[in-house]
């Protein structure tokens, strides 16, 4: 976990900012959040005038990071170039897309594996098997913690103020009828999950979908992440989803933690 203070204040960001900075982040904000957009239509969203927007797209435009498609504007690939550079970051990243192409191949359904950033969860990288379902977990999308089986292996690995503090910080909102959203049952969960090393998750992030997550830790014993495995309630159910998919993943990540202790 970053040097973030959970539940605080956060000394790096309060306070004064630059305020073109955060109108341009506006603007591209709207911009991903509708696949594009005209300069009216930005103008609206984010309460700026349109020669304020015109400006800062122009900006955008010359570094490469907004590309014009007749009168609409949308993001542009720089941003994939930044993503892959923040991707091969995180120690072992080459070594865990190995790791997930084997888990969605052996099980034959979704395997991801996510990262704790700001009290969040972030998926870093995902594989889907030929018969596996794409779910809402894409690369770079952010999940309340304790709505996935990922995030919950994660936060058992924290003490219970750190957990606390990350609570405060961002609540226990429902993604559907049964994710958990009660502090005493969470915690109780994260007991169980520090007692047997495996998360689980029943329709809590998306209904219809199951998932499976382990926990994984550097050479220091801090957390990097987790890998989790997802599909359909009608294929991971019974001995599948409480015993095969747990071991496995298991098998993954004892690997995995081996090969980044001794690389």
């Amino acid at each position: 976990m970053e040097d973030w203070i959970p539940g605080g204040t956060d000394p790096d960001i309060e306070g004064s900012t630059i305020q073109s900075i955060d109108t341009s982040f506006a603007i591209i904000t709207a911009l991903r959040e509708r696949d594009g957009a005209g300069v009216t239509e930005l103008a609206e969203v984010t309460d700026l005038s349109k020669s304020s927007v015109h400006k800062h797209l122009r900006s955008l435009m010359k570094h490469g990071f907004v590309v014009k498609d007749g009168d609409e504007y949308r993001l542009g690939l720089r941003y994939l170039d930044l993503g892959a550079h923040v991707r091969a970051q995180i120690p072992g990243s080459t070594e865990i897309k190995h790791k997930l192409r084997e888990l969605a191949s052996e099980t034959g359904e979704s395997a991801q594996f996510a990262v704790e950033e700001r009290g969040q969860t972030v998926v870093l990288h995902r594989d889907v098997s030929h018969g596996g379902v794409y779910s809402r977990g894409r690369v770079g999308r952010r999940f309340y913690i304790h709505q996935t089986a990922a995030g919950k292996a994660i936060l058992s690995q924290f003490s219970d103020l750190w957990v606390r503090e990350i609570l405060e910080r961002h609540g226990l909102p429902k993604a559907t009828p049964h994710t958990v959203s009660d502090e005493a049952a969470l915690f109780e969960e994260l007991t169980e999950i520090r007692e047997c090393g495996v998360a689980f998750n029943s329709e809590e992030s998306t209904e219809g979908l199951r998932s499976v997550a382990v926990p994984v830790t550097g050479p220091d014993g801090d957390v990097l992440g987790a890998f989790a495995v997802a599909g359909p309630t009608h294929r991971i159910t019974g001995e599948r989803f409480e015993t095969e998919i747990p071991d496995l993943i298991r098998s993954v990540v004892n690997e995995l933690e081996l090969n980044l202790a001794y690389s």
